[in-house]
């Protein structure tokens, strides 16, 4: 690897600038991570109208504001899971209780089931 690509923040574009640094290019803008927020918006409305479209949670749902974007530059993770999807990678999520197990007698960290060396937290 020649050089390490790093995105400098912008605004709270957090979810842009990660996606960007992991895949080490200008992969996704503003705008792209807006359409899949839309999508998953329109996915989510049609689940609620299944509902049944007269209904009050159908109706409250309307009214709220996307849970997916925001005027800030805020997205959501199911935005990032989907972008990441575009380029067949899988966000994993893990449960904190198992996230870490230290062994600080071996200096041996577990970090999601794998064995890293180092020294403990």
């Amino acid at each position: 690897m020649e050089f390490i690509f790093h995105e400098k923040q912008e605004g709270s574009l957090c979810a842009q600038h990660c996606l960007n640094n992991l895949l080490q290019g200008e992969y996704f803008s503003p705008v792209e991570l807006a359409s899949i927020a839309h999508q998953l918006d329109e996915e989510e409305r049609m689940r609620m109208a299944e509902g049944g479209v007269t209904s009050e949670d159908y109706r409250a749902f309307l009214q709220q504001p996307s849970g997916n974007m925001d005027d800030t530059g805020f997205f959501s993770i199911q935005v990032i899971t989907n972008a990441l999807k575009f380029w067949g990678l899988d966000v994993i999520l893990l449960n904190r209780s198992i996230l870490v197990i230290c062994q600080r007698d071996e200096e041996i960290r577990l970090l999601g089931g794998l064995q890293t060396k180092g020294t403990a937290l």
